[in-house]
């Protein structure tokens, strides 16, 4: 390429981008046209989110935009092309019954008859027949059909049956006639419905075992270079399971909604106003004398906090009160007075300002728990405004079990390769569903705010069941990190499983502190 070559081609590139229709007449295109978000898709080389993303508002850009216009402007000329016109054969009104449709000397038929340019099977016995009659192939003359029950090749379609009409009832009088007796519906037994081929769908759960086989592979087993390929490319891959996890589900995801001023980053490197409460809380005070202190390590916590409320849609606000459990998403809250730090964390975590912040879901869900009858640990918190959605729980529920279930097939073989590939999965997907460079088929940095705080709440539970069945609880960090003093075996479960916890470190601390 000459230097003038690059410079057209640079010139090329900042031209002005292909015009695109509205999103809701990409929609209707597309159902226009019979096509699957999953075909757009593979056609695209994107996944069936960021067509949903595109349908409802989201504009592609670059070479991918170009492409997309290209198939819109195709859809509508090919849905709005007129069929062409064929010229009307005037014939007289038959005067009766026995004068319908016969076919003469030189074969020709009337106007319910279709003289085919190329065979097709006839219904009545398989063999190739020249017409077909009310939308259905078949021999007019019954010496031309085999007799015997009618055999209807697989592969042959059987069109569908146009509307009936008076005409239409006259010609099917003459045809069945002019079967044989052996070959009428009345004395042949329907033969069983035939259904095409379709593969069993793959589980979710496979797509993890080919993509770790396939790296294996490509990489002539070599355990390292396999995880390094596997993890490097976690996000697609993650973004391609949820896909495949969604498939069948009653709501689609909106990937690209409006977002409002309290989730955006205030500054390029700077964070957006939502307060995720992450504990990191050490207890001040310790019983007296040396006491060993365990800490703990919470498995799989992002894996867990996928099961949490998330909003379906795009943002709405509200301001009072109230609380809808049936919505999610961030609420301006006035925290209760937290009393209890000496022997539990503040469920908001470690804030020195005081007055009202923005707080997610779980993190309100928990203040709320914590102020009822069965916990009385606190007042209720005071909701000023929220930007919230309707919900569910089970939205990302599918794609956790796909996940997890391959983490627990993964840890039973010692296979460590799935095991990282399936951590950079999650914890990925999690961390880049914000304002990422990394992953722009979805844009949900309340979804990711929420997770993470239902991260958090789930370790203060794990706390507060510590503290309740009488260990001392002596620090809490992030969310997977819980040191206690006591036997812990008789409260939680030791092991590798996401229910399960493991023995990070064992130390001795005074009555001093704790201390690593």
């Amino acid at each position: 390429m000459s230097d003038f070559d690059a410079i057209d081609s640079l010139l090329a590139s900042v031209g002005p981008e292909a015009a695109l229709p509205a999103p809701e007449q990409r929609l209707r295109l597309r159902e226009a046209a019979r096509l699957s978000k999953a075909q757009v898709a593979r056609a695209l080389g994107v996944s069936p989110s960021t067509v949903t993303g595109w349908e409802t508002g989201r504009d592609p850009a670059g070479e991918v935009r170009t492409r997309y216009a290209y198939l819109l402007e195709g859809l509508r000329e090919r849905l709005e092309e007129p069929e062409p016109e064929s010229e009307p054969v005037v014939e007289p009104e038959p005067s009766s019954v026995d004068e319908v449709d016969e076919v003469d000397e030189v074969g020709e038929v009337g106007d319910d008859v279709e003289v085919l340019g190329s065979p097709e099977p006839c219904v009545l016995c398989g063999r190739p027949a020249r017409q077909r009659v009310a939308g259905f192939a078949q021999h007019l003359d019954p010496a031309e059909c085999e007799a015997g029950a009618p055999a209807v090749p697989a592969a042959a379609a059987v069109p569908e049956a146009p509307a009936r009409t008076a005409r239409t009832a006259r010609t099917e009088k003459v045809v069945e006639a002019a079967r044989p007796a052996a070959t009428r519906p009345s004395d042949t037994p329907k033969p069983p419905t035939r259904r095409a081929f379709q593969p069993p769908r793959p589980e979710p759960s496979d797509l993890v075992t080919q993509a770790v086989r396939g790296a294996l592979a490509e990489h002539h087993g070599d355990v390292d270079a396999a995880t390094a390929a596997l993890v490097k490319r976690a996000i697609p891959d993650a973004m391609r399971l949820l896909d495949e996890s969604r498939k069948g589900a009653r709501y689609d995801i909106i990937a690209h909604p409006w977002i409002p001023d309290v989730l955006r980053k205030q500054t390029a490197k700077g964070a957006d106003q939502i307060w995720e409460a992450r504990p990191k809380w050490t207890r001040r005070e310790l019983p007296p004398g040396e006491h060993e202190v365990t800490a703990l390590d919470i498995n799989g916590a992002y894996l867990s906090a996928l099961k949490t409320h998330l909003p379906l849609g795009q943002l709405e606000h509200s301001t009072g009160f109230a609380h809808d459990r049936r919505r999610a998403g961030v609420h301006l809250i006035t925290p209760p007075v937290w009393e209890h730090e000496d022997v539990l964390p503040n469920p908001i975590g470690n804030r020195d300002e005081p007055g009202p912040l923005w707080v997610t879901e779980p993190t309100l869900r928990l203040l709320q728990r914590l102020s009822g009858p069965k916990y009385g640990l606190c007042e209720p918190p005071e909701i000023h405004e929220s930007f919230t959605s309707g919900a569910t729980e089970n939205l990302l529920e599918k794609f956790r079990i796909a996940l997890k279930d391959a983490r627990d097939a993964a840890i039973a073989d010692g296979d460590e390769v799935t095991l990282e590939y399936v951590k950079a999965m999650y914890s990925k997907f999690v961390s880049t569903m914000g304002e990422s460079n990394y992953n722009r088929e979805l844009y949900r940095p309340d979804w990711m705010h929420i997770i993470r705080s239902q991260a958090f709440a789930n370790l203060w539970m794990k706390a507060y069941k510590a503290h309740d069945e009488g260990l001392a609880v002596v620090r809490a960090m992030g969310t997977d990190e819980l040191h206690v003093i006591g036997d812990w075996r008789a409260v939680f479960a030791e092991g590798r499983g996401v229910t399960e916890v493991k023995v990070k470190d064992t130390y001795t601390a005074g009555a001093v502190g704790a201390e690593d």
